[in-house]
């Protein structure tokens, strides 16, 4: 079965398994989401989604973003991590919107791609589910993780692989393609211990083998380095032993 077949069988069963599948990030309007997903880096959704309706509360326009002090943005994000950078990327990317796109979130990607510290992931997240746009595929680490378990990708580099996905996947699913995988990643398919005993089979049965191989190629790993580790454990300790056997006085 080819990349592409892979790719439109699965698109038929997706909205079976996942009928509901959505960004995970709450907001309410695009600058909502543009601000949620910059806060997302690095960042659980969950723990975004903590700390926004007392930020979205408090600053209800661009302007005031980028009429915050940096000190007091900090504090108010400050258990998302990185909250320095974040900070600076939001005060400056708000104030490119009140100064430049009259305090609207541009729906465009070469406009989102004007605001400073916004790429093409954040891009994606804010036109696919703010503004219904299908400009792309959200690439993230659930994208690039069942990307490359489901053959569809060799790549690593996030840009590489969403060329590819945009050459497998019609356009008009690009938004529910990231949905659909980032759900079955968080849900299933994990990094580590992929919970294929109960996955979906009537959608992965042909990738089944996959991870039982990849399986026993990890478990084969980690025997040999723990064996080769405890040799030259076990070698160092007898060379120690040699060494100060030299010196003991009986």
């Amino acid at each position: 079965m080819t990349a592409r077949e892979r790719v439109k069988k699965l698109i038929k069963v997706w909205p079976k398994v996942y009928p509901n599948a959505h960004t995970e990030l709450n907001f309410k309007n695009p600058l909502e989401l543009l601000i949620a997903t910059i806060l997302s880096a690095q960042c659980t959704d969950k723990r975004v989604n903590m700390v926004t309706p007392a930020l979205f509360k408090k600053y209800r326009s661009a302007k005031d973003y980028a009429d915050a002090s940096q000190t007091e943005l900090e504090r108010a994000i400050k258990s998302t991590g990185f909250f320095r950078n974040k900070t600076k990327s939001i005060r400056a990317a708000t104030s490119t919107i009140a100064k430049k796109f009259g305090g609207k979130v541009p729906d465009s990607m070469e406009e989102l791609r004007e605001l400073p510290g916004v790429g093409r992931k954040t891009a994606n997240v804010v036109l696919g589910n703010a503004f219904g746009v299908n400009d792309g595929v959200v690439v993230d680490t659930h994208v690039i993780r069942l990307s490359q378990r489901l053959g569809l990708t060799k790549q690593k580099d996030p840009e590489k692989i969403e060329r590819d996905l945009i050459k497998l996947v019609p356009k008009e699913h690009w938004t529910d393609w990231s949905h659909w995988l980032i759900w079955h990643g968080r849900r299933r398919c994990f990094a580590r211990k992929p919970d294929c005993a109960n996955c979906e089979r009537s959608c992965l049965n042909w990738s089944s083998s996959f991870f039982n191989s990849s399986s026993e190629r990890s478990s084969r790993s980690t025997s040999s380095f723990r064996a080769f580790f405890s040799a030259r454990i076990i070698s160092s300790s007898f060379k120690c032993m040699a060494l100060a056997s030299r010196f003991w006085v009986f």
